[in-house]
C-alpha cells in the first residue's frame, strides 16, 4: 500500500477532514457498547485506526498488521503507542481466533483476491470482523467532481476491485454474519460476526 492513506488523513481539506470525522465517529459508535478487550488492525497504515478506537476506549490491547515497511516506520513514529507487525493479510502471524475485534479498513480494494483476505480475518477472529471500503460508484463520482483522478473517471488507481452496499454484502455473507451495515460517503462499514 502506498503513502495515499497518510495523504489523505493528514489533507489540509476541510470538506475531506468532515468525511473522516464522521466516518471515526460512526466507526466508534458501532464499536461503543461492545465488550473489546483485543483489537487487530490488519492493514493498519500508520496507525490512525487503531488511535481512534484507543481515543474511544474501544479495546485494550491493540496490534498493527501492514504490508508496507514504510507505513510502519511512519505508524512508529506518528502513533507509537501501538504495536506494529509487517506480514500479508493472506497468512498473518496470528492464531486462531487470537482477538475479540479484527478490523479492516480501505484494504481490500486494493487485493487481488479479498476473499481469502476475509478468510484469514475470520480466522484470526473470535467475535467481530469490521471491514471497511469505498462506497461506489458515489467513491469515484466524488472523486470525479473534486477533479481528481479523471483519467480514470474517479477511479484511485491502486483501486482494482468495487463494490456498492449489495455487492460487499453478498462477498461478506459468504463467510460472516452481518450485524451492521451503515454507509458514511464515501465509505461503507460492515460489521460482521465469526458464527460459531
Amino acid at each position: 500500500m502506498s503513502t495515499s492513506n497518510l495523504i489523505k488523513y493528514q489533507s489540509k481539506n476541510p470538506i475531506q477532514q468532515a468525511f473522516i470525522r464522521e466516518f471515526q465517529k460512526k466507526l466508534a459508535s458501532i464499536l461503543s457498547k461492545m465488550k473489546i478487550d483485543s483489537v487487530a488492525d490488519i492493514g493498519c497504515g500508520e496507525g490512525f485506526g487503531l488511535k481512534n478506537l484507543a481515543d474511544n476506549k474501544i479495546g485494550n490491547n491493540y496490534i498493527g498488521l501492514d504490508f508496507s515497511k514504510k507505513a510502519l516506520k511512519l505508524a512508529k513514529k506518528i502513533n507509537p503507542e501501538f504495536g506494529y507487525i509487517h506480514g500479508s493479510i493472506y497468512k498473518t502471524p496470528f492464531k486462531n481466533n487470537e482477538f475479540d475485534l479484527v478490523i479492516c479498513s480501505e484494504v481490500l480494494e486494493h487485493l487481488d483476491d479479498p476473499e481469502a483476505a476475509i478468510i484469514e480475518l475470520k480466522r484470526i477472529s473470535k467475535r467481530y470482523v469490521l471491514i471497511s471500503v469505498p462506497y461506489e460508484p458515489w467513491f469515484r463520482i466524488m472523486n470525479f467532481i473534486r477533479g481528481k483522478y479523471l483519467k480514470t473517471w474517479g477511479n484511485h488507481p491502486e483501486h482494482i476491485n468495487w463494490w456498492g452496499k449489495t455487492s460487499l454484502r453478498n462477498l461478506l455473507s459468504r463467510h460472516l454474519k452481518i450485524k451492521k451495515h451503515i454507509i458514511s460517503i464515501p465509505w461503507q462499514v460492515a460489521l460482521c460476526q465469526v458464527s460459531a
